[in-house]
């Protein structure tokens, strides 16, 4: 009888010492703090605005070639940058300046969200979530095979106590600004893109790790158009 009364005890802290190393092995896969620093966005082009409206086409084939920090951080910045730091004011307009829309980026390494006040991207994830979200998308192909897709989330929530029934239309406003200012600045920078608006949004919800107050709204996919010879950026 003391035996086991000695071993449940003992038994009983096997278990949660397991447990304890599970969910930190677990968390070291997903979730992270890592942060990078975007350096400063490019304010102008050797390409005028005309051309980037006339250029603009949605392309759904991509090479695998990366994105580069800075072009990431321009297209981040093009979506949601800040343009008045005394203001907060930023790139896309938004219902009474309140900006209820948030850029998550997944690329190979991970997830992560933009930080506009910092010019940051904040890791979320370790994990590539790319092929995940193209079986949320339908199958759509393009979401996989992209380098670099970018989920539009919002939340209308954010809107409410102002513009009440009207907030999620103001939102979903808001995102289609956004993603236009995206996708012309991926055309100015010679990337190919495409905007996706056809998934599951609680799975992509799930996916992306998405407070329940927030839905994902858009998926723009960017890379290097395939075919096209590998560029360096050096």
């Amino acid at each position: 009888m003391k035996r086991s009364i000695i071993f449940m005890p003992l038994f009983a802290a096997t278990l949660a010492a397991i447990a304890i190393i599970c969910l930190a092995q677990d968390n070291s896969q997903t979730k992270t703090s890592k942060k990078i620093q975007f350096p400063p966005p490019n304010l102008t082009s050797p390409v005028s605005l005309e051309q980037t409206m006339a250029n603009r086409r949605s392309t759904r084939q991509f090479s695998d070639q990366p994105l580069t920090l800075e072009q990431i951080g321009q297209l981040a910045w093009a979506g949601q940058g800040i343009t008045d730091p005394a203001t907060g004011f930023r790139t896309a307009p938004s219902a009474g300046a309140l900006y209820p829309i948030k850029l998550y980026f997944a690329k190979k390494e991970g997830l992560s969200v933009y930080n506009p006040l910092e010019h940051t991207l904040e890791e979320i994830l370790s994990l590539d979530i790319r092929e995940r979200l193209r079986a949320a998308a339908l199958q759509q192909d393009p979401v996989a095979s992209a380098p670099c897709c970018i989920i539009i989330a919002g939340s209308a929530r954010k809107l409410a106590p102002k513009y009440g029934p009207k907030a999620r239309r103001y939102m979903l406003l808001e995102a289609g600004h956004i993603a236009q200012n995206i996708l012309l600045q991926a055309t100015a920078l010679k990337l190919a893109s495409v905007p996706i608006g056809a998934f599951d949004i609680i799975n992509v919800r799930k996916i992306c790790r998405l407070p329940s107050n927030t839905e994902p709204l858009y998926i723009i996919c960017v890379g290097y158009p395939a075919g096209q010879p590998a560029i360096t950026t050096e």
